[in-house]
């Protein structure tokens, strides 16, 4: 099995990702949606956080190998920033959505010296815009960003334009195709519920694949 259909099979096994096109979820936003994702639920389940952690440093190894510093973003990538850096040997910190408004009023947290090469750890990128301001907040602070990894991904073309507006690359551990295409296999939804998912992805803002 694949990585990618891998990390799929693990995050439906323990709800992380949940599938729900007949009777969809609302998002914070208003937007109906057949897909929930809560990744943090990676973390109480051991065996799944061991292929996403390792699965994740694998990833930087393979597309950035040059690495120096790992930044998680605040909150969600704190988390799994901190345990590949642990696998990989790497310092990490955070960066917080602001600045505190308090003590030294750091935004980012951890040494982070001008110039060092790094790479953003980000649970789930859905339109993009908290990880790009990761990055930029990492820019302003002099820190060449190599790239984000991910766990997941739902490939929504406003998130791919921001990533490539902001000319940066994300490498996601899987995707939403992926957890269709394993959802269908496993029985989680029917093999015609995929065009109707896919549409949703296509064009959140179109609700027609509602039946």
């Amino acid at each position: 099995m694949e990585l990618e259909q891998l990390i799929a099979h693990d995050l439906l096994s323990i709800g992380a990702v949940f599938l729900r096109p007949d009777e969809p979820f609302t998002w914070a936003s208003g937007i109906k949606s057949p897909i929930y994702c809560d990744n943090r639920l990676t973390l109480t389940a051991p065996r799944v956080r061991t292929h996403v952690e390792e699965g994740l440093a694998e990833l930087v190894r393979k597309h950035y190998p040059e690495v120096e510093v790992l930044m998680g973003t605040s909150t969600a990538g704190i988390a799994h920033a901190a345990i590949v850096g642990h696998l990989m040997g790497l310092p990490m910190g955070y960066v917080r959505s602001g600045n505190k408004d308090h003590g030294r009023q750091n935004r980012i947290e951890g040494r982070l010296e001008p110039g060092a090469r790094v790479v953003v750890v980000e649970d789930l990128i859905s339109t993009a815009g908290s990880c790009i301001e990761v990055v930029e907040a990492l820019r302003e602070a002099g820190a060449e960003v190599l790239g984000i990894v991910s766990i997941f991904t739902y490939g929504m073309q406003k998130g791919l334009d921001r990533l490539a507006e902001a000319k940066v690359v994300n490498h996601s551990l899987s995707n939403f195709d992926a957890v269709c295409q394993v959802a269908a296999q496993e029985g989680k939804i029917r093999t015609e519920d995929i065009e109707r998912l896919k549409a949703f992805r296509d064009d959140p803002s179109d609700e027609s694949w509602i039946r």
